[in-house]
C-alpha cells in the first residue's frame, strides 16, 4: 500500500510539470507573436506619420483632375471587415466549447468577409482615376491600402490553415495557440484599417 501511494505521489508532479511546461511554452509563443505585431505596428505608424506630414505640407495634394475619393463602397467594405472581428471571436468561443462545427462555420464566414473586402478593394482600384505614380498622393494611397491588403490576405491564409487543421482528429486538444494568434492578427488588421479609413477616406 505504501509503495502504491509513493508511486501516485511520484506521478502527480510529473503530470503537473508537463501541464505547466505546455502552458509556459504557449505563453512564450504568444508573447513572441505580440512582439511581432508590435513591430508591424511601428511600420504602420511610420506610414501614418508620413501620410500626415505629406498631406499637410504638399501643395496640390490630390492628383490633377481628382477631387477626392468615393466613400460609400469603402464604408460598406469597412463595416464588413470590422464586423468580421466579432465573427472570428465567435469562432474562438466555439472552439473553446469543443464545437468544431460552429468553429468551422464562423471561420468560413470570417474568410468570406475578408475576401469580400479584398475584392471590393480591387474593384475600387480598377475605377480610380490615378495610379501609383500619380504624385505623392497616389504613391501613399496605394502603398498604405496595398500593404494593408497584403495583411488581410495573410490573415485569410492563416485562417484557411487553422480551418484545415480542424479536420485532423485531436489537433486542438493540446492547445489553441494557432487559433488565438490568428484571431489576434485579424483584430490587428481590422484596427489598422479603421485608422486608414479615417486618414484616407474621412480626412479628405
Amino acid at each position: 500500500m505504501d509503495s502504491s501511494i509513493n508511486s501516485n505521489e511520484l506521478q502527480l508532479p510529473s503530470h503537473h510539470t508537463n501541464a505547466e511546461h505546455g502552458h509556459d511554452e504557449e505563453g512564450n509563443k504568444m508573447f513572441g507573436f505580440i512582439v511581432f505585431l508590435l513591430s508591424e505596428s511601428v511600420i504602420f505608424l511610420s506610414f501614418f506619420a508620413g501620410y500626415i506630414v505629406y498631406k499637410t505640407t504638399t501643395p496640390n495634394w490630390l492628383p490633377a483632375g481628382v477631387s477626392g475619393l468615393e466613400i460609400k463602397d469603402p464604408a460598406i467594405n469597412t463595416v464588413i471587415l470590422v464586423s468580421s472581428s466579432f465573427v472570428i471571436y465567435l469562432a474562438e468561443r466555439a472552439l473553446q466549447r469543443h464545437n468544431l462545427k460552429g468553429f468551422r462555420l464562423y471561420l468560413a464566414a470570417t474568410m468570406a468577409m475578408g475576401s469580400y473586402f479584398l475584392v471590393g478593394q480591387g474593384i475600387e482600384w480598377s475605377h480610380l482615376e490615378f495610379g501609383f505614380t500619380s504624385g505623392v498622393y497616389g504613391g501613399m494611397f496605394y502603398l498604405l491600402t496595398g500593404f494593408h491588403g497584403l495583411h488581410v490576405l495573410t490573415g485569410i491564409l492563416l485562417q484557411l490553415i487553422i480551418f484545415i487543421r480542424s479536420f485532423f482528429p485531436g489537433n486542438y486538444k493540446s492547445g489553441h495557440f494557432g487559433v488565438n494568434a490568428t484571431s489576434l492578427f485579424w483584430h490587428f488588421v481590422d484596427v489598422i484599417w479603421i485608422v486608414l479609413f479615417i486618414l484616407i477616406y474621412l480626412w479628405q
